[in-house]
């Protein structure tokens, strides 16, 4: 048994399909299916570096929701959210120069069926840390009972990471969910967001000083911004680091990007006994930098490649030592 086997990561968020939209020269529409949502990529890109992975979130039986597990099984991950008969949610993608945007059909679906009673008994007993994100939060009573579990998670013990990767059009209460995430901010051990999330989380703000008042609200020991083509940033209580992107001749789409750049922050920190306040409080600007590079390698590997996905740990390693 190695020593990440003692080391669990619990995922918690939306599972679905991306039906990717493209329009030929002629104006011919047409859709491809893939496999998403943000905290199950974060899943999927763990899982590849290397982290025994607990999925916690329920799936759908219906057909793209045995795509969904049947994915899961493949990449080694725990599906500990069970199978549900709501079906599958659903995300129409429209790409415009590689960038996504996305229309939702979220309702009454397997995702969502969560309580606070229902993810308590999906949390393996021997978790160390639990990342949520991204749609998990954005309205209902489901969302209710993501904020208590992530809560609960790190008033047991467990270190926490957020990526509110916000959708504005699945948003209907503006100020109650800016307030939610101020309050998750409260129990977060790492926080990472885009900087179009910082801007529309603190809007009419330049962005040094959101990025003040982030650091005034939040419990976080590293909080990590993504850039887009402009790079990385991180700061912890003491330090600041920023990163360029490597070279990237081949953009793809930027489908998953985040989510790899996340799941690389929380892989790295954990397989280098770094996932604690303690050591990233302490940690150095080297050990920033390297940090912040391999999660921006990460992504741009991702961003080579149609849809989500991630590179596995092997082939991160070979990227960069190129």
């Amino acid at each position: 048994m190695s020593l990440q086997d003692h080391k669990i990561i619990a995922v918690g968020g939306e599972n679905l399909i991306d039906s990717v939209r493209t329009v030929s020269a002629s104006g011919q529409e047409s859709f491809s299916h893939k496999l998403g949502g943000s905290p199950y990529n974060v899943a999927v890109a763990m899982a590849r570096q290397g982290m025994p992975t607990h999925y916690l979130t329920p799936i759908s039986r219906d057909e793209f929701g045995e795509q969904l597990a049947r994915n899961l099984n493949a990449e080694g991950i725990t599906l500990a959210g069970g199978r549900r008969d709501e079906p599958t949610t659903q995300a129409v993608v429209t790409l415009e120069n590689g960038v996504p945007t996305y229309v939702f059909h979220r309702d009454n679906t397997a995702e969502r069926a969560v309580t606070s009673a229902t993810i308590m008994v999906a949390m393996p007993d021997n978790a160390t840390h639990l990342h949520v994100g991204s749609l998990a939060f954005a309205s209902g009573p489901d969302a209710d009972a993501w904020e208590d579990a992530f809560h609960s998670a790190a008033r047991n013990g467990l270190t926490t990471s957020l990526d509110p990767n916000v959708r504005a059009s699945l948003i209907d209460d503006v100020e109650a969910y800016r307030a939610r995430l101020v309050r998750l901010f409260g129990s977060a051990t790492l926080v990472k967001l885009s900087d179009e999330d910082l801007d529309w989380i603190y809007p009419d703000m330049a962005q040094p000083d959101a990025i003040a008042l982030l650091m005034s609200q939040t419990t976080a020991s590293l909080v990590a911004l993504t850039k887009g083509p402009d790079g990385a940033e991180c700061w912890t209580p003491t330090r600041h680091c920023s990163v360029d992107n490597p070279p990237l001749p081949d953009l793809v789409d930027t489908i998953g990007a985040g989510d790899t750049f996340m799941a690389t922050l929380v892989a790295d920190l954990s397989a280098n006994d770094r996932l604690s306040a303690d050591a990233l409080d302490a940690a150095s600007e080297e050990v920033l930098h390297n940090l912040l590079t391999r999660a921006v390698q990460a992504a741009c590997l991702n961003c080579a490649q149609e849809g989500c996905n991630p590179p596995d740990l092997a082939a991160l390693d070979a990227a960069l030592v190129k």
